[in-house]
């Protein structure tokens, strides 16, 4: 039975002697209010109300318990109050700082649809996972490997001038004897920077005998993307991401490295289901 509701019935009749004026009070019909104070009085063993005379009259049992039932009523109205008010309190999020403020709106323009106010906050992936361990935010971003992905992007490499071929080979970075021009480098941005992305790049370019310094981490996207403007370097990063920096975006020949990310801590599901398609959006994903 709905416990709640019939303690609220049997607290309206009982202030106002009558159900008919009772059930107005608690905006039911009268019908129903008779089924609840009954229902309730079964499910407590004994009458609430006299209904012998002209007006319901409280029983010696309805007044021993009526204080309890005015409590029960008035806490489920304070839970009401306060979810409403909870829903209102931003949701604080750790997000990738690739993230554009223009896919970010999108995404919480359409949290709130769901009842969610979200306050995006752009961080690394170490820093992600320390601010919601630490309960700084209420929920992540988390960079994850593949096998644990709910969003992937593709990851190839980009640069400023426009390559002839449809792929670039890690191999054609490998410096000649020579050494008359600079090695070109690959650089790695700090979202990028985790081991299922950074190790086998790095593996793949000692295979082929690059210089240790030719695969770079970057302090920033930023100088990463300066270095690729201002020479023949290459960035790491996804279609999307080149595309925005008006970079020349490839697939890697030797390796086919992806940036993947899962959603963690409070409403992780709902950024995993309702907002799917926003939140890959964000991240570049290829599958929304």
């Amino acid at each position: 039975m709905d416990l709640v509701g019939a303690c609220n019935a049997f607290v309206h009749v009982s202030d106002r002697g009558s159900f008919t004026h009772g059930a107005a009070a608690a905006h039911i019909p009268q019908p129903v209010a008779s089924r609840r104070i009954a229902a309730l009085e079964k499910h407590l063993g004994a009458p609430l109300f006299d209904r012998t005379g002209r007006h319901p009259t409280l029983t010696q049992f309805g007044h021993a318990v009526l204080p309890t039932a005015r409590r029960l009523v008035d806490l489920a109205h304070t839970l009401e109050h306060d979810a409403a008010t909870a829903r209102l309190t931003p949701l604080r999020i750790a997000v990738p700082t690739t993230c554009t403020t223009h896919d970010l709106a999108h995404l919480t323009a359409r949290a709130r649809h769901h009842d969610l106010n979200l306050d995006p906050h752009p961080a690394p992936p170490a820093q992600r996972t320390h601010l919601l361990h630490t309960h700084q935010v209420r929920a992540a971003l988390t960079a994850v490997a593949p096998d644990q992905a709910t969003w992937t992007a593709p990851l190839g490499l980009a640069t400023h001038h426009p390559p002839t071929a449809h792929t670039h080979y890690l191999e054609t970075l490998r410096a000649g004897r020579a050494h008359t021009t600079p090695r070109r480098r690959v650089w790695i941005q700090p979202e990028d920077d985790t081991p299922h992305i950074r190790d086998p790049l790095t593996r793949t370019g000692h295979a082929l005998g690059l210089h240790p310094t030719q695969i770079t981490v970057a302090t920033s996207l930023t100088t990463a993307t300066a270095e690729v403007l201002t020479t023949h370097d290459l960035l790491l990063c996804t279609p999307n991401q080149a595309e925005r920096l008006d970079l020349h975006w490839r697939p890697i020949g030797e390796i086919h490295p992806t940036r993947d990310h899962t959603a963690t801590g409070e409403q992780a599901e709902t950024l995993r289901t309702h907002l799917h398609a926003h939140v890959a959006r964000c991240l570049g994903a290829t599958h929304p």
